[in-house]
Order: structure tokens, then C-alpha cells, then sequence
């Protein structure tokens, strides 16, 4: 099925959108490896295979699915048939547990996995500090090389909210591999799990060009949306500050006509 909508989905990506690659000799024909990239676009899971001959499974939130009814069903064969795997993100640990697991099983099986180290979508377009629990436990547990990978433009495409993607041609940036064997048997040390993870997204950095943020994205994400939320029960107080002078002004000029009605 993954041959099917391939053909069915990636060849319309390519001829619509023209992405560019460069370093896809960075592939290996076969053998497992670890693919790690940034997340700008919910796109990125589907132009990025769409340029690579060999298949490359992604994780995806266990919720696309399992969602009821005929769009539900629909939904989840089109994921399934993209090489997607249902991840149960109900609790921080469990989901890294599951992310881990599904890694080791896809490369011991010889084949491409994807990940994404900063665990969800950049929410401004630059790249944060990214997730050790997945990426290097998966990456020392198996031996597997790590290829950098850096999406470029893929967010301009379909910003969130905008339903008609705009066409314009994506790119993508694919590293040399990364040897982390040196690390071996020291998949449970956080040092060295910090360790590879930031050099990964040094990489990453350096083949995207991106501003780099020292935070999690997820923290990001929550700031921004206690900023929004700020902006606006200030704009409400505003209003009602307003109102409320508007209010007062509206009697105190009644007030004042009342008065000069009853003078003599």
C-alpha cells in the first residue's frame, strides 16, 4: 500500500511543488538508518518521502488513527498507507516509550526511520533544542546512523489555519551521516543522550540556516499562547475601560442638561 500512495501522493507533490534536494546521496541504498529533521509543516512527513526511492516510516499521534465514523476510517488508511505508526502521546512517558520501541522495530527490520528531535512543529519557523528521549535512545540502541535533514520553506506552503496550500517550491537538505558508536552501551547516561541529540541538531541548523532557541519547542508554544491570552483579556479590560468612561460621560452630560433644563 505505502507503493500505492506513493505513486498516488508523491508524484503529484513532486510535479506540483518541484521540491529541490540536495546530498540525497546521503541515502544509503539499503540498511537501516535514522532520518532527523526539522518540523516546520505538518507537509514534512509526506515531501520528504516523496523524494527518496526507499520507504521511511514516520511516527504519528496515535489520534489520526483512531478517530471514529467513515473520516476516521479514512483518515487512518491514508496514514497507514503513508508509512505512518500510531504513537500514544496520553502521557509524556509512555510516548517517548512507544517512539522509542517503534524506532528499534522499523531498523531492525533494516529499514529508514524518521524522526523529529524537537517533537512537534516549530511554532515561529526557527529551531529549538531538541528531545533526547527518542532520537539518541533509538540512534545507541541499534547502531543505526543518523542523517540530518533540514526542511526549507515547508511552512510557507500551508500556514496553519490556511486550507489552499500555496504552491511554491520546498527544499530539502539531506547531511552526511553521523556515526554515534563511540557511545556504545551508554544508551541510559542523559549526558550522553544530551550529547548526541545537540549535535544532531547543530547539523540540522547548519544544513537549514535556521535561528537556533535553546528551549523546548513545546515550552515555546506555551508562551505564546499565555502572550496571546494576556493580549487579549488586556484588550478586553481596555474595552471595558472604555465603556466604562463612556458610561460615565454619557450621564455626567445628562446630568449637565438636566441641570440647565431646570435653571431659571
Amino acid at each position: 500500500m505505502y507503493g500505492t500512495m506513493k505513486v498516488a501522493i508523491g508524484g503529484p507533490l513532486k510535479v506540483a511543488f518541484r521540491p529541490w534536494v540536495e546530498g540525497l546521496e546521503n541515502i544509503p541504498d539499503e540498511g537501516a538508518a535514522i532520518l532527523a529533521s526539522n518540523h516546520l509543516s505538518f507537509s514534512d512527513s509526506f515531501f520528504l518521502p516523496a523524494v527518496l526511492d526507499r520507504k521511511v516510516t514516520f511516527i504519528a499521534k496515535a489520534e489520526y488513527f483512531t478517530t471514529p465514523g467513515v473520516k476516521g476510517k479514512l483518515t487512518a488508511a491514508f496514514f497507514k498507507g503513508a508509512g505512518q505508526l500510531p504513537v500514544d502521546r496520553s502521557g509524556a512517558r509512555g510516548a517517548g516509550e512507544a517512539a522509542v520501541k517503534a524506532g528499534i522495530d522499523v531498523l531492525e527490520r533494516g529499514e529508514l526511520f524518521g524522526i523529529y528531535p524537537e517533537g512537534t512543529r516549530s511554532p515561529d519557523g526557527r529551531l529549538y533544542r531538541g528531545k533526547p528521549g527518542g532520537l539518541a535512545r533509538v540512534a545507541l540502541a541499534t547502531g543505526a546512523p543518523v542523517i540530518p535533514v533540514a526542511m526549507i520553506d515547508t511552512e510557507k506552503i500551508q500556514p496553519p489555519g490556511k486550507v489552499v496550500p500555496k504552491l511554491m517550491r520546498p527544499g530539502i537538505r539531506i547531511g552526511r551521516p553521523l556515526d554515534f558508536s563511540r557511545y556504545n552501551g551508554m544508551e541510559h547516561d542523559r549526558f550522553v543522550l544530551r550529547a548526541v541529540t545537540d549535535e544532531v541538531m547543530y547539523e540540522i541548523m547548519k544544513l537549514s540556516g535556521q535561528e537556533y532557541v535553546d528551549i523546548y519547542a513545546t515550552a515555546a508554544k506555551r508562551r505564546i499562547a499565555d502572550a496571546a491570552k494576556a493580549d487579549k483579556e488586556a484588550d478586553k479590560a481596555d474595552k471595558a475601560d472604555k465603556a466604562d468612561k463612556a458610561e460615565k460621560a454619557a450621564k455626567a452630560a445628562l446630568t449637565q442638561t438636566e441641570k440647565e433644563q431646570t435653571s431659571p
